[in-house]
């Protein structure tokens, strides 16, 4: 991954200096596990393409997914202090030069988007899947419905997948879609979307675990952060082990749903196996 980390970090020379600027890529190239760009490299390679074809997709997609944490870590939002083992970004700055770091990727990212396919109709149709699972009725939803829950705690596993299908889910479906896009292999994108919801809500799943057996080291955020906050997870609705059981099931379908697609899986395979399997 060093070639992509090389390409981000290419993304801000010639850039004008200030104190967003440098926010913003304290924030975006503090690396953390780019899942969501090897997602869309290893759909690229499910199609024989190669993964430097998707650079600005997966660019664009990583500034989407580190706006919404700078955003998120806000103390208007879960007040977080602590992010890929960093100070969160309004810690590290300021709340107000955060908010505008956050805002600076969310644009950069279309800015990277609209030049992301070989052609026209290409980019525009890469756009349009960042807009739309970014967007309100897309994460922006998730985290307006995680919110709302604050105040009124899920009591059903139904009212969680509706919160995590979006707040979760969106971002991490969206560089399958791409991926699928990038390759003009439309026809699949309709397996790429379940396969990614399925991924999503046992992310979702593994963190609410994470948050309650993982040290803030492990982590590299403030674990134990869900108990303070008083949320309702999967961990206090289902309890430690239904909730990992849950999340192996979910998987399991993800993989189901891969090997009923005509595409070398070996790529996408480990990357889900590495998922499976993590501990942070």
């Amino acid at each position: 991954m060093n070639d992509f980390e090389a390409y981000l970090e290419s993304l801000f020379e010639n850039r004008k200096d200030s104190k967003i600027k440098d926010a913003m890529m304290y924030s975006l190239l503090n690396k953390g596990k780019r899942i969501r760009p090897r997602l869309l490299f290893a759909v690229l390679a499910a199609y024989g393409q190669d993964r430097k074809k998707g650079f600005s997709a997966a660019a664009a997609i990583e500034m989407l997914h580190t706006y919404s944490l700078i955003h998120d870590d806000l103390p208007a939002m879960d007040d977080d202090t602590l992010r890929r083992g960093r100070p969160t970004c309004h810690v590290a700055f300021d709340e107000a030069s955060a908010i505008l770091a956050g805002d600076g990727l969310l644009t950069m990212a279309f800015e990277i988007a609209a030049s992301a396919g070989e052609d026209a109709k290409t980019s525009l149709a890469i756009v349009s899947e960042c807009a739309k699972s970014a967007g309100f009725e897309g994460m922006i939803l998730g985290q307006a419905k995680d919110l709302a829950a604050e105040s009124a705690p899920a009591t059903s596993e139904s009212q969680l997948e509706d919160i995590h299908l979006y707040k979760t889910g969106k971002l991490l479906t969206l560089p399958l879609v791409c991926g699928a896009i990038l390759s003009n292999h439309h026809g699949d994108i309709d397996h790429w979307r379940t396969i990614g919801q399925l991924i999503g809500l046992s992310f979702q799943i593994q963190d609410d675990v994470l948050d309650v057996t993982a040290t803030t080291v492990q982590l590299g955020k403030n674990a134990g952060s869900d108990k303070e906050q008083h949320k309702s997870t999967y961990v206090t609705l289902l309890g430690i082990e239904k909730a990992k059981c849950k999340a192996q099931e979910l998987f399991q379908q993800a993989f189901d749903n891969l090997n009923r697609m005509n595409i070398h899986k070996e790529a996408i395979t480990d990357i889900l196996n590495e998922l499976i399997h993590r501990n942070k």
